[in-house]
């Protein structure tokens, strides 16, 4: 038994290094969490990548919701929108309306890690924001947890209400 044990590792083994795939790394967020009421850091320019935009925003899950928040000891969707895009020195206002206005817009089907996504949750136009972070999930800080959390963009809650993307790359 043990022997067909090791045989089995082994081949599982081969076969993950066999298998010549070399998947793209999801960054670490690489700068630590601020303390609360602290100023956002910003980054240098070349962060702007969105694979690193994303992993900033993922770094945050489980901070807890607060409205009118902008810092770690608390978010709202812009407020958490803002700081994340701050720490990489990209400047967007702090409500999801100028956050809706700012950068270039993106096509649904053409969204990337770190581009924003609007949703209409209140029936006057873009209300709800979050950060794409690959696939069809999302990041943001929605008053219904009480915690910043990943959702799907495909959802029934989520694709009913999508009005739009933006991005900064």
């Amino acid at each position: 038994m043990a022997r067909a044990l090791v045989i089995l590792f082994a081949l599982g083994t081969a076969a993950c290094v066999s298998s010549g795939a070399v998947p793209r790394p999801f960054p670490s967020p690489g700068t630590p969490a601020a303390s609360p009421g602290a100023a956002p850091a910003a980054r240098p320019a070349a962060s702007r990548d969105g694979y690193s935009i994303a992993g900033t925003a993922l770094s945050f899950r489980g901070a807890p919701y607060r409205n009118g928040g902008a810092d770690p000891a608390g978010f709202d969707c812009s407020g958490f929108v803002h700081y994340v895009l701050a720490r990489h020195g990209i400047a967007v206002g702090r409500t999801v309306s100028e956050q809706y206005r700012a950068g270039h817009s993106v096509e649904a089907a053409r969204l990337e890690p770190g581009d924003l996504v609007f949703f209409n949750t209140s029936g006057t136009g873009p209300s709800h924001v979050g950060v794409a972070i690959g696939g069809d999930e999302f990041v943001h800080a929605p008053s219904s947890t009480g915690e910043v959390r990943v959702e799907r963009l495909g959802s029934s809650y989520w694709a009913g209400r999508f009005v739009g993307a933006r991005s900064f790359k």
